[in-house]
């Protein structure tokens, strides 16, 4: 099956470290620095790649490894603001010249997230009404983030979402519907440290729960509704996220897999 979601990837080598000088955060237990907005982090090189990459969690950068840009890094430096011959420009060189860029990036995130889940969704519902709804959404979205520079930073993306959650929310009950038996539901609950190796999951809703630090090494989680769930240090090695719902990269990233975890299509955590 093609890769539907390609675009909508982080693709570091065609942007300009755009997350590492735009966004500030202060010192915490996911960065170990305070760094200004528009201001490079400390381990930027000179090449606009991190020199602790390798190692960013034990480094005290565990928050850079659960960000996703969803590809709109790329797509700010490369198509919004014009491709430039010879590679990327330096992150400074290109702020200095487009100063309404963050507002443009975080539109385009906020956009092309909705489009990683509105796609995964159209993707998966077989052919209805629901589906044709999906499908007409993540069209006007894809519009939105074809436009240009003063028309995406006056996007609400907050709209888009809105548009998008109960459609999601269905998609999601339709899909889950399908798993035999009951479903758990733990919705938006604080799981941390939860000790669930080998539990049956399979179609449960954990939509925006907390499960950092939880064994879940061997649990079945087929089917279940993970949207915004918080994997930080999530022990899934052996787990069957087969078919799980509208995971992202990120999320794996800041979980701990390996060769054993048995992925849903798309994702590609760095540990695999």
């Amino acid at each position: 099956m093609p890769d539907s979601r390609s675009a909508l990837r982080a693709d570091c080598g065609r942007c300009a470290a755009l997350c590492c000088v735009l966004p500030a955060f202060s010192r915490s237990a996911d960065f170990a620095v305070d760094k200004p907005a528009g201001t490079p982090c400390p381990h930027l090189r000179a090449d606009a790649r991190c020199g602790i990459h390798a190692r960013l969690v034990p480094s005290g950068f565990p928050g850079c490894v659960a960000f996703d840009c969803f590809g709109a890094g790329q797509r700010a430096v490369q198509v919004v603001f014009g491709q430039r011959p010879g590679g990327p420009p330096a992150p400074a060189d290109l702020l200095t010249e487009a100063p309404d860029l963050p507002g443009v990036l975080a539109a385009l995130r906020g956009l092309h997230e909705v489009l990683w889940h509105l796609t995964e969704a159209q993707s998966l519902l077989l052919p209805g009404p629901l589906r044709d709804e999906v499908a007409a959404l993540r069209e006007r979205v894809e519009q939105l983030a074809r436009t240009g520079r003063e028309e995406l930073a006056a996007v609400d993306v907050g709209e888009q979402r809105r548009a998008a959650g109960p459609l999601l929310e269905h998609a999601s009950r339709a899909l889950r519907a399908e798993v035999p038996g009951r479903t758990a539901r733990h919705r938006g609950a604080d799981l941390s440290g939860r000790r669930w190796r080998g539990a049956r999951l399979r179609g449960a809703d954990l939509r925006g729960a907390l499960l950092l630090g939880a064994d879940l090494r061997g649990a079945d989680l087929r089917r279940a509704d993970l949207l915004g769930a918080d994997l930080r240090g999530a022990d899934v090695r052996g787990a069957d996220l087969t078919g799980a719902l509208f995971v992202t990269t990120a999320q794996l990233d800041a979980a701990r897999g390996d060769a054993s975890t048995r992925l849903p299509e798309g994702p590609l955590p760095v540990w695999r």
